[in-house]
């Protein structure tokens, strides 16, 4: 980490004296093995600093900074399509678009958990940057990935399931209902003397 650290692209700029010029990703491999099945596993922590994104008109940069600020500004946009595209639940998610999200992609899908913060300048100068990471943030905060996404399916089975037999009994609710209304329409149909009645003859004359 003290490497990688030390070689990361640093570089003076006129928001920042000490900007970050570069993406920093340090990435730990976990390996494991059931001792009594020999089945392994294996698992990747991925601890990722990016680079803050910039308005060159206002870090006024030229040269190399300008190329680094460019790149920075694509890699960080194709993270955002990526997001998006997870939000939306897309069948194609564009990792490819660029080396960061290639690097992020087991991080960024499947079964994988990842934790992000955002980093504001309360400065009222910084507004518009503000607001663009707060609409970055609201669409990661969007992406269910897995053990979120499992859980979401879950519960929407079980409240689905659970309308299923509310609406069964509401069913046989109105059945019920409906073989008293049918019962009690009968026995109004049915005449006197099917129900052992005479009438006098006397109930005949006008």
């Amino acid at each position: 980490m003290d490497t990688g650290l030390r070689n990361r692209a640093k570089g003076s700029t006129a928001m920042n004296e000490r900007s970050s010029r570069s993406h920093s990703i340090v990435t730990i491999h976990v390996q494991g093995k059931d001792i009594k099945s020999g089945s392994s596993m294996h698992s990747s922590l991925h601890l990722v600093d990016l680079a803050g994104s910039e308005r060159v008109d206002r870090s006024e940069v030229t040269g190399d900074r300008l190329k680094e600020a460019q790149h920075i500004n694509k890699s960080l946009s194709a993270l955002g399509d990526v997001i998006s595209a997870l939000a939306q639940k897309n069948a194609h998610i564009p990792y490819r678009n660029s080396k960061l999200t290639q690097v992020l992609q087991a991080s960024l899908g499947g079964q994988a958990k990842t934790l992000m913060f955002v980093q504001l300048n309360p400065e009222i100068s910084s507004y518009s940057e503000t607001m663009s990471t707060l609409k970055f943030a609201e669409r990661a905060s969007g992406v269910e990935l897995g053990a979120a996404r499992s859980s979401k399916d879950g519960r929407d089975i079980r409240e689905l399931m659970e309308q299923v037999v509310s609406l069964k009994d509401t069913i046989a609710n109105k059945d019920e209902e409906i073989e008293q209304l049918q019962l009690l329409k009968v026995q109004k149909n049915v005449s006197p003397e099917a129900n052992g009645e005479k009438r006098s003859p006397s109930s005949f004359r006008n």
